[in-house]
């Protein structure tokens, strides 16, 4: 790999290569003259939300019982507009730190196409939501996906164009690939994504030695004590503070394969994964991701937290005493209202650790990862119990440097499609396009 002016690497013995973050020193530019890289990551939600924790005004909402077909929204009607971001939700308030660098955007919608699964669809297609008359050889409207367009434009000289990433690491793959991926290179081909977080580092650091993930920082020790001799002291607290945060993401990789180990062994009759606790997988995954965006490995990432319908339960640490299935209680609202809710914002939580953790990471300029990073949460469904596909949750944290409005709640008119979201995003990065799947027009108010 060669250098440049935004990508360096340590290399040690045996294969081993680790990126580092820009460092004024090496590079010997000016950090004013250092322009930061433009990103994109996805934090994609299964399964919908509890709309009366979710949306603002709705805490009284009659909760509907569980309807198989996809519905019309049940949500209050707002006024379109653009309103101050002032008060968060119950299933928001994680974020409650960090709201004036994000935005709310609600009344996004999509079209059911007939025939197709409602949860398939909703994943599958939640990066395309291809016009129903441009794909003609599937049942799915679904092309090439939002994050390889975009990263077509800011992410062609990164060793990874993008990094598609699961936190899905079951085994039991009784649901078709339409349920479990967000990326796909076009229709009919999936993006291939990561899911065991042993695999994501190796392939993120290159590194072809198995053994202790320790081995790695210590195979470039050596190169990186020497280097550190050459760099100044901003650029020497920044070194020790990302080489520590590397060594704290091995260890946290290891503990999880130890509990696998150990859960393995009691011959227990669920599988080894429902047992592992789920927050710290999603912010494991989560911190890769970032790393990768501040090394320059790639500029564009996506993130599905879990997979639409699958049965198969997970461990919601901190929630429940047992594993349980999201999808399943969906089903059953009013009898699992409180721990759906709970859920709601467990994933907050992890969206908010990493959005944190984003805002942390200063960049040559002075700004933050997340200041030039348009990080999205939402979901393919607005509601989990209706399966609706109109008032979708939707989040936008970050982007400031690219133009993004931040600390507002924009509502958008009746029938907006998810895709103006996407296409408003693609004029930030400066995409000259006039439309993404079945836009329409970009949002208004979202860009300042």
């Amino acid at each position: 790999m060669s250098k440049s002016n935004r990508r360096q690497f340590l290399r040690g013995a045996a294969g081993t290569t680790m990126a580092i973050p820009f460092l004024e020193s090496v590079v010997r530019a000016k950090p004013s003259a250092i322009k930061p890289q433009q990103r994109m990551a996805i934090y994609y939600v299964p399964m919908g939300v509890v709309r009366k924790g979710f949306f603002p005004g709705e805490e009284e909402t009659v909760l509907p019982k569980f309807q198989g077909a996809t519905t019309k929204a049940i949500g209050l009607q707002r006024p379109v507009g653009i309103q101050t971001l002032q008060r968060l939700t119950p299933s928001q308030t994680p974020l409650e730190p960090l709201k004036h660098k994000l935005s709310f955007i609600s009344g996004l919608d999509r079209t059911y196409k007939q025939g197709t699964d409602v949860h398939a669809q909703c994943g599958s297609c939640f990066l395309s939501s291809a016009t129903m008359e441009s794909i003609t050889d599937s049942a799915y409207p679904l092309d090439r996906t939002f994050d390889h367009i975009v990263a077509d434009t800011i992410s062609t000289h990164t060793p990874f164009s993008t990094l598609t990433l699961s936190c899905n690491s079951h085994k039991d793959n009784k649901e078709s690939i339409y349920f479990d991926n967000i990326s796909w290179y076009g229709t009919n081909h999936v993006t291939p994504s990561i899911r065991d977080v042993r695999q994501a580092y190796q392939r993120l650091f290159g590194t072809k030695k198995k053994g202790d993930l320790r081995d790695i920082t210590d195979l470039v020790l050596d190169d990186a004590r020497e280097l550190q001799k050459s760099l100044n002291t901003t650029d020497k607290d920044k070194f020790e503070e990302y080489f520590d945060g590397i060594r704290s993401l091995e260890l946290q990789i290891e503990r999880l394969e130890a509990m696998r180990a150990e859960i393995e062994t009691a011959n227990i009759s669920i599988p080894a994964d429902s047992l592992l606790p789920r927050g710290q997988y999603i912010r494991t995954m989560g911190d890769l991701m970032v790393a990768a965006l501040q090394t320059g490995l790639t500029n564009v990432a996506t993130l599905m937290i879990g997979p639409e319908r699958w049965d198969t339960p997970y461990r919601f640490e901190s929630l429940f005493d047992k594993p349980m299935s999201h999808h399943q209680m969906t089903h059953k609202p009013h009898q699992f209202v409180e721990q759906l809710l709970q859920i709601d914002r467990f994933y907050m939580e992890q969206y908010a650790y990493i959005t944190g953790k984003m805002d942390a990471i200063i960049e040559p300029d002075g700004s933050t990862l997340l200041d030039n990073t348009i990080f999205t949460y939402g979901s393919g469904l607005g509601d989990g119990t209706t399966h609706q596909y109109n008032d979708l949750p939707i989040l936008v944290a970050g982007g400031s440097r690219l133009g993004l409005a931040q600390g507002k709640h924009i509502h958008v008119p009746d029938e907006t499609p998810l895709a103006n979201l996407f296409l408003t995003q693609a004029h930030a990065f400066g995409m000259e396009i006039d439309s993404f799947a079945d836009s329409r027009s970009t949002i208004s108010g979202m860009i300042s």
